[in-house]
C-alpha cells in the first residue's frame, strides 16, 4: 500500500480489538474482585483497566487505526 488509507469495516479495526480485548480483561478482573470477597484491589484495577481500554480505543482511533 502506497500511503492510502485502509480500509477497515464494522468494527474489525485495531483500535476496536484492543479496546474490546483491554475491556474484557479489566471485567474478568473486576469480577474476580468481587468473587473473592471485596477485594477492592481487584476491583480498583478492574476500573483503572476499563479506563485504559476507552483512551486506548480513542488515541487508536485518532492515529487511524480506528473507523
Amino acid at each position: 500500500m502506497t500511503d492510502a488509507k485502509r480500509e477497515y469495516h464494522h468494527g474489525k479495526t485495531p483500535a476496536a480489538w484492543a479496546g474490546s480485548i483491554i475491556a474484557a480483561v479489566g471485567f474478568a478482573v473486576g469480577a474476580l474482585g468481587f468473587v473473592l470477597g471485596p477485594n477492592m484491589a481487584l476491583i480498583y484495577t478492574g476500573a483503572v483497566l476499563l479506563l485504559v481500554a476507552l483512551i486506548a480505543g480513542v488515541v487508536l482511533r485518532r492515529m487511524g487505526y480506528g473507523q
